[in-house]
């Protein structure tokens, strides 16, 4: 062989390679997009994120507890909080709340008078967030905060018991339903009353020294009652009669899945029809974790996700494995109807500092998929959100997260996981831009359209590529409220599709109906979604009543 041709075959095999390594590192790049990105809003909003809500106007009010100390974001003007009863600071100049900005990428602070520390909340039919007990001082106390541009904090004396570690939802009348708590083995509702109703199931699920059952996961069933899970027990539950109606088989395995032995629970999406519900139930630790833990022994979290038919005639559970274990973590629901599974550890349990091994890296559970093949891992965090951490789905399908104290007070250094006052945001795949000419951008209902039930909502959206009339569905979904790993009323119905009428360039129309009964949607605000080849568009705020 010559010399210049030689050379020539060396030359020819040096270009493929630089080929074959830019297309490696192309599918790379495509491979890593599709499991999802992580990008910082906030360094540091002061506060951490325990408690957050999404509201109306695309606010998220987000707030901790009082009694942490000074926070690292004053209030305005040279207010400061007096209270004698404080258990940290009887002058506190710095705030425990905030109101973040979701479109302007903003935060502002608010004013908390007594402790919220792990208190729960629900948003009200007219948008309204009604927050509900706390500790000290504020364990009997209520708040309320309207989205409007300048409003804060509204607090009121008013509940019958100690609402510390409780559960709220509501309810089809528009009524708020506070149950549990710290040795409150009770339930009562808001508006408030002189009534406070005994609920034994609570005393039950106790285990002594542990508990291993507050924040009981409480979820709105298809026939008005409420299904509800404390410790590795659940119940239906007819709140009306103070009667249960059926009592479900133990979770396999018996191990606890509530605080602090925390997992998480999400009620499955739910069709137009109304007749079916499905809850499923992730993570938590094994008996025992919290004592061990306690003495410096960092239990294996659980794995299994039990996940139950909760309206069969025989329900049974059933049991699968998501890739790693999981203590602490949170559940979103998508508006594509799939499940995001993200914060926590792999041992240990909830409380201070007494869990190790952070999962930083989310799972999306697939509901409709085989079993086996519900499960995929996405791409991690670098950031752990251990004790104390939050998320919540926002209007253009990001989900926010923030939080992680695994601390008494404010601890930033010395420590394995010191106090996150970071906000950031994980995209799903389906944000991806290679998405764009598929992604509906709806025009019709316009913002804050309200709605009635059981009427025909035609939806106007846009799709700048070809559609494919029959992956066209429209979903609704109601923002949670989320703290300890738990997201309550968070619920998402498939309003139908499946049609789709081209009523101008590029624009097209699918019919479908609004839930029929408040029973499916209690009166409030959600987020309405059109899902294109399991695209999502941005969502748009409706009211219904």
């Amino acid at each position: 062989m010559s010399t210049a041709r030689a050379l020539n075959v060396i030359l020819s095999l040096f270009v493929w390679q630089l080929i074959f390594i830019a297309g490696v590192s192309h599918l790379s790049f495509v491979r890593a997009a599709t499991l999802g990105e992580w990008k910082f809003l906030q360094r540091n909003i002061g506060v951490s994120a325990m408690h957050m809500q999404l509201l109306n106007n695309d606010r998220v009010i987000i707030f901790d507890r009082t009694d942490f100390g000074r926070s690292n974001l004053s209030l305005p003007n040279g207010v400061c909080r007096n209270n004698p009863n404080d258990l940290a600071l009887k002058v506190d100049c710095t705030a425990h709340s905030l109101e973040y900005n979701v479109n302007a990428n903003s935060f502002r602070p608010l004013m908390i008078q007594t402790d919220t520390w792990c208190s729960s909340g629900s948003v009200l039919a007219d948008g309204r967030l009604l927050q509900t007990g706390g500790f000290n001082d504020g364990e009997k106390k209520y708040r309320v905060f309207r989205p409007c541009a300048n409003c804060d904090w509204q607090e009121f004396d008013g509940l019958n018991a100690r609402r510390w570690y409780a559960t709220n939802h509501i309810l089809p009348d528009g009524r708020i339903i506070v149950i549990g708590g710290r040795r409150a083995f009770s339930y009562e509702f808001y508006p408030t009353s002189k009534t406070l109703i005994n609920f034994p199931f609570l005393s039950q699920t106790n285990d002594a020294g542990e508990e291993n059952n507050l924040y009981p996961f409480v979820h709105l069933n298809v026939d008005g009652n409420l299904f509800i899970f404390a410790n590795n027990r659940a119940i239906l539950f007819d709140y009306k009669k103070n009667s249960i109606v059926r009592t479900y088989p133990q979770i396999p395995g018996g191990d606890p899945r509530n605080y602090p032995s925390s997992g998480s629970s999400v009620l499955l999406p739910l069709s137009a029809a109304g007749t079916e519900a499905e809850v499923l139930i992730c993570g938590g630790a094994p008996k025992g974790s919290y004592a061990q833990a306690n003495k410096g022994v960092f239990v294996t979290a659980l794995r299994t996700c039990g996940r139950i038919k909760i309206t069969d005639a025989s329900p049974q559970w059933v049991v699968e494995n998501m890739p790693t274990a999981r203590v602490m973590g949170d559940m979103t629901l998508l508006p594509d109807g799939n499940v995001l599974i993200v914060n926590g550890a792999s041992s240990g349990t909830a409380g201070w500092e007494i869990a190790r091994n952070p999962v930083l890296s989310p799972v999306i559970y697939r509901p409709d998929s085989a079993v086996g093949s519900r499960f995929q891992v996405q791409n991690p965090s670098k950031t752990p959100r251990m004790y104390h951490s939050t998320a919540i789905l926002l209007r253009d399908g990001r989900v926010l997260i923030g939080g992680s104290n695994t601390h008494v007070g404010y601890v930033f250094s010395g420590v394995d996981f010191p106090t996150d006052l970071t906000l950031e945001a994980f995209s799903p795949a389906y944000l991806g831009t290679e998405f764009a000419s598929i992604r509906p951008t709806i025009l019709l209902p316009t913002a804050q359209t309200s709605l009635n039930y059981g009427e025909i909502l035609r939806v106007r959206y846009r799709i700048s590529g070809t559609l494919s009339p029959r992956k066209v569905t429209v979903t609704m979904v109601s923002p949670s409220f989320t703290t300890h790993s738990y997201s309550m009323n968070q619920r998402l119905l498939h309003l139908g599709g499946g049609n789709s009428l081209k009523v101008a360039a590029s624009e097209y129309v699918t019919q479908v109906r609004t839930p029929t009964n408040s029973i499916l949607a209690p009166s409030g605000y959600y987020l309405l979604y059109v899902i294109h080849q399991g695209i999502p568009s941005v969502g748009t705020w409706v009211h219904i009543k």
